[in-house]
């Protein structure tokens, strides 16, 4: 009986992962986090969904964030329902509150996310040890709503 020998690297292993979880975050499974309150970057208002309603460049539902992995070995953030061409603030902070990475990206089409996608590369080392201590967090600036928190490990160095 002939075996096949398992990849070293896990690349297929992570893919499927990946798309799994992007199969389920796309059929509107929402995060269970909830928006945090805290101070927002200046210009920017205090985290509160909006009552607007959707128009035909925004998201069809809620904004939701995931991390994932690749080459590189930092934090990843992705999300969708954004605002297509819209601007997304994405932050990272520690669960006391203390910022640690912030971004604006563009969100762009991507035929598997809804809406309009974000993508982020922070410069937080990763994978940590098990255990998250922080959260990231994304605001979209077309429909002025912040996401749900998604809990994420932020590497700390211990000397």
């Amino acid at each position: 009986m002939n075996t096949f020998r398992r990849s070293a690297s896990g690349w297929a292993r992570r893919c499927a992962v990946t798309a799994t979880a992007l199969a389920v975050v796309g059929l509107g499974v929402t995060p269970t986090a909830t928006a945090t309150t805290g101070a927002a970057p200046v210009g920017l208002p205090t985290q509160a969904l909006s009552t607007a309603p959707a128009a035909l460049d925004k998201g069809p539902g809620d904004l939701y964030l995931f991390q994932y992995t690749s080459r590189g070995g930092h934090l990843k953030i992705g999300g969708g329902n954004f605002t297509l061409g819209g601007k997304v603030y994405i932050v990272v902070k520690y669960d006391t509150g203390k910022l640690r990475y912030h971004s604006t990206v563009i969100a762009k089409s991507n035929p598997p996310v809804p809406g309009g996608a974000a993508y982020l590369e922070t410069n937080i080392s990763a994978p940590c040890a098990p255990g998250n201590n922080g959260y990231a967090q994304a605001y979209d600036h077309g429909t002025g709503t912040w996401s749900p928190t998604l809990p994420v490990a932020i590497c700390q160095r211990i000397d």
